[in-house]
């Protein structure tokens, strides 16, 4: 049965943190992994399905005075972070970063972890651009996240959601949760599309897989 992504995710707040590093093959090194791609600081980091702040669980300890900006569909989940980093320089938003203004060059880099499998390619186009913009030029958007092996796997996944959608009589406009994984080449092209380059695969394990996309820095006129 489908679920709202808010309630879904809320539903599990507390068994959350532990599912995903004991029950996601390589969590344990990809969450730190990630965080090691981020800059030091002083930074300013945007963090896209931010969650409980498994992915800043390293950073902030590399990093302190960094400042984090995370967006989270879950208020329990922004509590849960804050609850975890009271003394950290965190500013949580409460809503969907697909339609959320991001601002013009204002961070110094981007992450997502294990969020974006949910979505559309027409919703990560349109996310990319914003996102593109919201960040300084060279600065890195870095995600690591679920891929399909195949775009037959990717539309059997689209497709049985649509079917769940109608069964459910659930609008394209609600946010439900539901694995939607695109191939690693699809999500790439969607980056640079939107304007990342270089797009770059860093590692993998298993379905996991860490991409590193880079704004370019601005040419001399």
């Amino acid at each position: 049965m489908l679920e709202a992504m808010d309630a879904f995710f809320e539903a599990r707040l507390s068994d959350y943190d532990r599912h995903m590093l004991r029950d996601i093959e390589g969590a344990a090194e990809f969450y730190p992994y990630t965080a090691s791609l981020l800059p030091a600081a002083p930074a300013r980091i945007l963090d896209l399905g931010c969650g409980t702040g498994l992915e800043l669980e390293a950073y902030f300890r590399r990093c302190p005075e960094a400042e984090v900006t995370g967006i989270d569909l879950s208020e329990a989940m922004l509590r849960a972070l804050r609850g975890k980093f009271p003394h950290r320089r965190l500013e949580l938003i409460r809503g969907s970063y697909l339609e959320l203004p991001l601002g013009e060059e204002r961070f110094d880099a981007a992450v997502s972890v294990e969020s974006l499998h949910h979505f559309t390619p027409e919703q990560k186009a349109a996310l990319y651009a914003s996102l593109l913009a919201a960040l300084k030029p060279g600065g890195r958007f870095i995600l690591t996240d679920y891929f399909a092996d195949s775009e037959e796997e990717s539309a059997a996944a689209f497709e049985e959601l649509g079917l769940l959608r109608r069964e459910a009589g659930l609008g394209e406009n609600i946010l439900v949760h539901c694995d939607t994984p695109l191939t690693v080449q699809w999500e790439t092209a969607l980056l640079r599309e939107a304007g990342f380059s270089p797009v770059e695969e860093l590692r993998r394990w298993g379905v996991t897989v860490t991409l590193a996309a880079t704004r370019p820095p601005k040419t001399a006129e």
